[in-house]
């Protein structure tokens, strides 16, 4: 049954997905890379709820839309990648590993979206996105990385590279902490599985610049890590 229904599922978000896809892309030829995200998160909440994620979104208030941010947070599960921008209402680019850029569909429309590939293996490369990253902030565009650099294999926060800090420090962009909770017991990586569940996104309060200048990347990367571990209890 479990199995029948996760079989269920994959082949209405997949159906779903490809409709998506064709509307983004199409999208981002005539229209402002704002308003295709304004759509993205319409269609991503609906690709969710279709797939039996219950989400719920809380930190809201607090947040000013017109600012620029460097967002982070932890990384539960592939379904990330829908319900991170169903929950945040900013028009960002994400920094993300190199391999996603040849998921078919995927890849095509997040190098449309203009995200950012990352080389976990190269670090000369890595070096050369986070500076892609970095100007991109200047230029007035929130950029989101995971700074895990992976999912998680036993649903608890692994530890956090130092390369986004490195860049927290030198972007001049405030830091926009969230938290998932629940995507992990959804679907897990490697598991064909999906168990609809109520997923939780907690947004925190804004870091500011000025903090972050005051710290090593080291101790920056230890005090969000500390944030983000309080978001999600």
């Amino acid at each position: 049954m479990k199995t029948l229904r996760s079989a269920m599922l994959w082949a209405t978000g997949t159906a779903f997905f490809a409709l998506t896809f064709v509307i983004l892309s199409t999208g981002l030829f005539l229209l402002s890379r704002e308003r295709v995200f304004t759509l993205a998160r319409f269609l991503f909440s609906v690709q969710t709820k279709i797939m039996g994620i219950r989400l719920k979104v809380s930190g809201l208030a607090g947040l000013d839309r017109t600012r620029t941010y460097l967002i982070m947070g932890n990384h539960q599960s592939l379904f990330d990648l829908f319900v991170i921008p169903a929950a945040i209402p900013l028009t960002y680019v994400a920094v993300e590993a190199a391999y996603h850029f040849s998921i078919p569909l995927w890849g095509s429309l997040v190098t449309r979206w203009g995200c950012i590939p990352i080389y976990r293996n190269n670090l000369e490369k890595a070096k050369q996105s986070l500076e892609i990253a970095r100007q991109r902030l200047f230029e007035g565009t929130s950029i989101i990385i995971l700074p895990e650099g992976h999912r998680t294999l036993t649903g608890e926060m692994g530890a956090f590279k130092k390369g986004p800090f490195h860049l927290a420090c030198q972007a001049g962009a405030d830091i926009l902490p969230f938290a998932i909770s629940g995507l992990f017991n959804y679907n897990r990586k490697g598991s064909f599985h999906l168990n609809p569940k109520p997923v939780r996104v907690s947004i925190g309060r804004v870091i500011p610049y000025a903090l972050c200048a005051r710290m090593t990347p080291e101790q920056l990367r230890d005090h969000v890590r500390e944030v983000i571990t309080g978001l999600r209890s």
